[in-house]
C-alpha cells in the first residue's frame, strides 16, 4: 500500500492511503489519524490500512484526487532519523579529492550519524538558505521506517522490521560540514531539514525490485530540467538495509517510525551521473583537476524520483525550488517536464 499525510494546520498533519498510480486518496480517521499512530500500532492498523488501500485502488468507495502539493512530509516529525553512507564509491570519492584514502574499516562497519527529525519538509517545499555562501546541496536517497526493532537484532531478522519505503533529499550545507566535522563531534548547524517523497510505500507493492535489503532501481535526479543522475540504487550499495539496521540497534532498541537513509546513491560509472553535487565537484577535480560545478543557487529546481519499469513513479517526486532570501525574488516556473529517460 501507499500512504501520505497531508498539511492540515496540525503538526502530525491527516493520514490517506494513495492508489497505485499517485492519482486518489483516502482519509482513514477511523483507522489512525496520524502516521505515527498507525506505526505505533502496525500489526494491528497494517490490515486494516491495507483493505482500504485495495477498496481505492479497485475504485470502490468514495475518495478524492491526489494531489502532492497538498502533502507535508509523510512523517513531519519523527522520533529517530539516522542516516548511513552505504555507497563507498561516493566515500572513496570524496576522500581522493581531498587527498585522503577511504580507511578500511569502511568496508566492513558502516558509518551513520543521527540526524534532526523534528522538521521534516513535504515533498514540495522550498529549500531555504540563509546565503549562497553555505554550499547549499542535495542528496537523493532511499529511506526505510520501521516498526519497534528489538536490541541486537539479527541483520536478516532486521529485514522482517522495515514497513515503509520512500526517499529523501538530505539538503546538506558542504561549507559548514567540513569545520563541523573537524571538531569531532558531528553534524548540526550543516544539515538541515530534509524533504522526504510524497508517499511511503510498504515493501510488498515494490516487489520485485526490493530484494535482498536493497530497492534496485534507478533513482533520477534532475536540476532545472537536466538530468544529472540515474544511478542504480540497489547495485553498489556495500551494506543493505538489514545491515544497516543491526548496526544502530547494536547497543539500543529502535522506535517504531524510526526513518534510517542509505546515503547518497553513487556508482562508480561516469555515465550514471550523480546524486549530488559535491560528488560533480570530486569528479571534476580527479578528471580535470578543476571543479565547474557551483552548488545550488537561488532560484534553482531540484526534482528527485523512481519508476517502475512501465515509468509510473514509485513514490511521487520530490520537487523543491531554492530560496534564498535577499538575493532576488524566485521566479514562478511551471514544474519541471517529464523526460523519456523518466
Amino acid at each position: 500500500m501507499k500512504l501520505a499525510t497531508l498539511t492540515n494546520g496540525t503538526r502530525d498533519g491527516e493520514l490517506v492511503v494513495v492508489n497505485r498510480n499517485l492519482t486518489r486518496m483516502r482519509a482513514v480517521p477511523h483507522i489512525a489519524a496520524t502516521l505515527q499512530q498507525a506505526l505505533d500500532d502496525w500489526a494491528r492498523k497494517a490490515p486494516l490500512l491495507q483493505a482500504e488501500y485495495e477498496s481505492l485502488d479497485s475504485g470502490a468507495g468514495p475518495s478524492q484526487s491526489f494531489d502532492p502539493a497538498r502533502c507535508a512530509a509523510p512523517l513531519p516529525r519523527a522520533y529517530q532519523w539516522l542516516d548511513a553512507s552505504a555507497y563507498l564509491n561516493h566515500v572513496d570519492l570524496t576522500r581522493r579529492a581531498r587527498g585522503g584514502e577511504m580507511p578500511p574499516s569502511f568496508l566492513t562497519d558502516p558509518v551513520m550519524y543521527q540526524g534532526g527529525s523534528d522538521d521534516f519538509m513535504g515533498p514540495r517545499e522550498d529549500i531555504t538558505a540563509a546565503s549562497e555562501d553555505l554550499g547549499v546541496d542535495l542528496e537523493a536517497e532511499v529511506i526505510v521506517v520501521t516498526d519497534d526493532v528489538p536490541l541486537g537484532v539479527d541483520a536478516d531478522k532486521a529485514l522482517d522490521h522495515v514497513v515503509l519505503l520512500g526517499l529523501i533529499n538530505d539538503v546538506t550545507l558542504r561549507n559548514i560540514v567540513l569545520p563541523e566535522l573537524a571538531k569531532g563531534f558531528g553534524f548540526v548547524q550543516g544539515k538541515p531539514a530534509s524533504a522526504l517523497s510524497p508517499v511511503l510505500v510498504t515493501p510488498d507493492e515494490l516487489s520485485p525490485y526490493w530484494r535482498g535489503g536493497k530497492l534496485h532501481r534507478a533513482m533520477h535526479v534532475w536540476l532545472n530540467d537536466k538530468q544529472i543522475g540515474q544511478p542504480q540504487a540497489g547495485e553498489e550499495m556495500q551494506f543493505h538495509f538489514g545491515e544497516l539496521i543491526a548496526h544502530a540497534a547494536r547497543t539500543r532498541r529502535l522506535g517504531a517510525g524510526t526513518l534510517l537513509g542509505s546515503g547518497t546513491i553513487s556508482n562508480a560509472s561516469d555515465a550514471a551521473g550523480v546524486c549530488c553535487l559535491v560528488e560533480a565537484q570530486v569528479r571534476e577535480k580527479l578528471r580535470d583537476g578543476a571543479v565547474s560545478t557551483p552548488f545550488l543557487k537561488h532560484g534553482d529546481r531540484v526534482r528527485i524520483g523512481m519508476r517502475d519499469d512501465a515509468g509510473q513513479s514509485l513514490f511521487g517526486d520530490i520537487e523543491q525550488a531554492v530560496r534564498i532570501p535577499g538575493t532576488r525574488p524566485l521566479p514562478q516556473t511551471a514544474p519541471a517536464a517529464e523526460t523519456a529517460t523518466a
